[in-house]
């Protein structure tokens, strides 16, 4: 996270030492030579730290601090004063300086001061970051037993010191957020924010207003300032799921993002430097929706430095069995089960399952069945008996069924992909929603 600092300090020696010491540091510096001066560009800029002599012709430090605090009270404020006006340095912290320095000073002492003033910043997006986020945590797996998901692996690991764009592609419930926050936690910005926002679930104003924030000029009042979630990632990773599902009018402030690394709030006037790396996933195929214009060509290249893509899960069902004991772990230790593996009945019915929802859709199982099993295995009994029916039956004498069961169990399984519909289901199976009826009460 790098600071935008302003200086005003009218003798030029002074000012322009601090400047190449704050530039040296790698901080983005300005200077101006009085506080009517600086408040000008406080107007038309963005800054995080005002330095500022207290004694300035035009305007001295301590008007400057009250008007800047009355206007902008995001900007800190450091008072440099002289070694007799102490009294005017307390006088500052009442009006909401942040810190003070008196002359001659020490320049260590006051780029530390400015050091801790980034950290304090630092700590409060992250703070901020996980209040937003709650439930985030590094605790990530990602079960590669396949030679799919082990060059996914391999592609994580290589771009694991670079800050570009990644484009992740997949079905729904794939894994493709799992795999957003193992980018970012095995990235250099791992100590920094992770944030995530699924922009199809918001509408195009509160997806905007959660993206970029919002200021509010109230008359005769302080700017009242919503930061948004692309301010609170600074200097770390925010994750876009579904991004095709963004307006052109939002796709467009994006890319001015990546471009220049800078946005402005809604309703803001003043430009907001931002260092975030992208994330981005969808579960569409982008390069029609580009045909069609409804997504901006430039913004996929640039999202689209790295592309990813998760296969599902029925493409790699060498994971399952690992994956199936990741979750149990999980569940039986959130629920408190004494429960050691699945039965071999139930293994054979979960290797016979296609998983529409993916890895997720097991995950949801697995917990059901951890909910329901009594015993020390998951048997066949605590699946659900959707899943059950994708079992390929083999002519065993214990387990023969009756014509009337199979056909039983095939219209069920035709009511469950018809989401219930029994009308719409009958019509499937070309008998009257009467049939149907008794054909389920016979069970």
């Amino acid at each position: 996270m790098s600071l935008r600092i302003l200086i005003a300090e009218d003798e030029d020696i002074t000012r322009k030492h601090l400047l190449y010491a704050l530039k040296k540091e790698g901080y983005e510096a300005f200077e101006t030579r009085n506080g009517r001066e600086a408040l000008t560009l406080i107007e038309n800029e963005h800054f995080d730290l005002l330095i500022t002599d207290v004694r300035m012709p035009e305007m001295d430090g301590i008007e400057l601090l009250e008007r800047v605090k009355e206007r902008f009270p995001g900007i800190e404020v450091l008072i440099i004063t002289g070694f007799g006006s102490i009294d005017a340095a307390v006088e500052a912290m009442k009006k909401g300086a942040y810190e003070y320095i008196t002359k001659p000073f020490n320049l260590d002492e006051l780029l530390l001061k400015v050091k801790n003033l980034r950290e304090r910043k630092i700590l409060k997006s992250e703070n901020l970051a996980f209040k937003t986020f709650y439930g985030m945590h590094k605790g990530i797996s990602i079960i590669a037993r396949s030679t799919a998901m082990k060059n996914i692996m391999e592609v994580v690991e290589r771009i694991r010191d670079s800050d570009s764009c990644v484009l992740i592609a997949g079905e729904h419930g794939a894994g493709k957020s799992l795999l957003a926050r193992m980018i970012h936690f095995t990235s250099r910005r791992q100590h920094m924010p992770f944030l995530s926002v699924n922009c199809a679930t918001l509408t195009d104003r509160l997806l905007e207003e959660e993206l970029f924030g919002s200021e509010q000029t109230i008359t005769h009042g302080p700017v009242q300032v919503r930061r948004g979630f692309v301010e609170i990632a600074d200097s770390g990773t925010l994750f876009l799921n579904e991004i095709t599902d963004m307006s052109h009018d939002l796709q467009n402030r994006l890319l001015k993002i990546i471009e220049d690394g800078e946005f402005y709030r809604t309703g803001g006037r003043l430009p907001v430097k931002a260092n975030v790396r992208f994330i981005a996933a969808s579960h569409k195929d982008i390069a029609p929706l580009i045909k069609e214009e409804r997504f901006i060509a430039e913004l996929y290249y640039r999202l689209n430095v790295v592309e990813i893509f998760v296969p599902p899960l029925r493409e790699h069902m060498e994971d399952l069995e690992p994956l199936c004991d990741f979750f149990l772990r999980r569940h039986r230790g959130a629920l408190n089960k004494r429960i050691d593996g699945f039965s071999e009945e139930a293994t054979e019915i979960l290797r016979g399952y296609s998983f529409p929802g993916n890895v997720r859709e097991l995950d949801n199982i697995v917990e059901r069945a951890v909910m329901l099993e009594k015993g020390p295995l998951i048997t066949a009994g605590s699946l659900p008996r959707s899943i059950r029916m994708y079992r390929i039956e083999t002519f065993q004498p214990d387990r023969i069924q009756t014509i009337e069961e199979l056909t039983r169990e095939y219209a069920e399984k035709i009511i469950a992909l018809t989401g219930g519909d029994k009308l719409k289901a009958a019509r499937l199976l070309g008998i009257s929603e009467l049939s149907l009826w008794k054909l389920l009460k016979e069970k």
